[in-house]
């Protein structure tokens, strides 16, 4: 699927585990998920949710940072055996998850610029991006990011469901990835063998344009409604 479906899918999906993750602790940390968290978990799961794709030279993620995008792009590539392999199984998402965990928990400042570097990846995931000046838009993305980020350092959001998020985001960029005639090799390396072909839709296709691409969006729509006191936050700006 494209890099916007992917991340769309990640906002729509830590939304709707929002209500079901709120004062739930996991590995030592407790959901509390307030405006900030959700803000933030949406854009963190979006990021995330680009992750697997590093691995392809052409991908959103991989362009999104010019110079050091492409390098580990090529270092994750040779890493994991090429596109579609080792960057989209379960080895890969717990991977992630676990490193982004160990960041949160015993480095805040290696946390935040985890956080930087995927909120920078939802944006341009999300349609944030000059086309026709690749360096215009690096520029663009990092400074409306940094921006983004510091409004949350200072609101006081809490990063301890760091690590679940970032997983999330990789688990349900595989389910896109499933829906499509490749697959995804998920129990790479014991198995290469490829879950999700039979479905068939084609990347950029139709079904993706005109069903999935809206589906998602309305979804992020109807669970901003729901999730945030509008009432509330309107009689803090007034």
């Amino acid at each position: 699927m494209m890099g916007h479906t992917h991340a769309l899918s990640g906002a729509a999906g830590w939304m709707a585990l929002v209500p079901v993750l709120d004062g739930q602790e996991f590995l030592g940390a407790t959901f509390s998920l307030g405006p900030g968290e959700i803000v933030a978990g949406a854009l963190v799961c979006a990021g995330a949710a680009l992750l697997p794709d590093i691995d392809h030279h052409n991908s959103t993620v991989t362009q999104t940072y010019g110079f050091v995008t492409k390098l580990i792009s090529r270092v994750t590539n040779w890493v994991f055996g090429g596109h579609r392999n080792g960057t989209h199984s379960l080895f890969f998402a717990v991977l992630m998850g676990a490193g982004a965990h160990a960041l949160g928990v015993y480095s805040p400042l290696a946390a935040q610029f985890l956080v930087f570097l995927l909120i920078g990846l939802a944006l341009r995931g999300l349609g944030l991006g000059v086309p026709k000046n690749q360096v215009a838009s690096e520029i663009i993305n990092a400074l409306i990011t940094g921006g983004i980020v510091l409004a949350l350092f200072v609101s006081g959001v809490d990063y301890g469901w760091l690590g679940v998020v970032v997983a999330l985001g990789c688990l349900l960029h595989f389910v896109g990835d499933m829906l499509t005639h490749m697959g995804c090799p998920l129990f790479w390396p014991v198995s290469t063998t490829r879950v999700g072909q039979s479905f068939g839709f084609t990347t950029n296709g139709k079904v993706e344009r005109l069903l999935v691409t809206p589906v998602l969006t309305i979804a992020v729509v109807l669970y901003s409604i729901y999730l945030f006191p509008w009432p509330q936050l309107l009689d803090d700006v007034v």
